[in-house]
């Protein structure tokens, strides 16, 4: 008999062992699941360069940071242009001058995506939504700062379009590719414009 409780009782402490390691594992993966979680972020590709389409994103940007999101625009290529406050010629290589020249010195230079007309188009626009009162693109820039909509430059577009610090708006952050999928993977919504 005293053999038989023994058999029993090693094999619920065997069953017990086994339920813990099971409820152990369950943790861990649980844990994982909440790391992995999106929380009430929004990361956004700025890639283009043209108005309308950089209104867009500034509208998503600060609509998303007034509801209490965080908001992160990570800005490229033909984006950069919209974080420029001017242009510099000095140190730069002719192929990064020629981009210089052929790029907007700034936001209020942005052309729109279609029928821009050598800049009409974009004219056009900005004189459209004065007169229905929507703001500008330059005061959703101002109201994006404001809620904390983080704007970081893409380092390494700059350095191929050779566009210098200096050229750029006072309070950015600058990173790589890293910056943005680290905010991404976070986020509940990831946009490229």
């Amino acid at each position: 008999m005293g053999t038989s409780f023994d058999t029993r009782a090693g094999a619920d402490s065997s069953r017990v062992q086994a339920l813990e390691d099971k409820v152990q594992e369950l943790s861990k993966r649980l844990q994982n699941l909440e790391e992995r979680t999106p929380e009430d972020r929004v990361a956004i590709v700025v890639f283009s360069g043209d108005l309308d389409r950089v209104l867009a994103a500034f509208i998503i940007a600060t609509g998303a940071a007034a509801m209490g999101q965080q908001v992160s625009m990570f800005f490229t290529f033909w984006g950069l242009s919209v974080l420029k406050k001017g242009t510099e010629f000095s140190g730069k290589t002719l192929f990064q001058k020629m981009m210089a020249l052929m790029s907007p010195a700034s936001s209020l230079n942005l052309p729109v995506s279609k029928m821009n007309y050598f800049g009409a188009g974009a004219k056009m626009l900005r004189s459209m939504m004065k007169e229905k009162n929507v703001t500008s693109l330059e005061d959703m820039i101002a109201l994006a700062r404001e809620l904390g909509v983080r704007a970081i430059a893409c380092e390494m577009s700059r350095d191929v379009m050779g566009i210098k610090q200096s050229e750029l708006a006072e309070g950015l952050e600058s990173g790589g590719v890293a910056s943005f999928l680290a905010d991404s993977l976070k986020s509940r919504t990831s946009l490229f414009i």
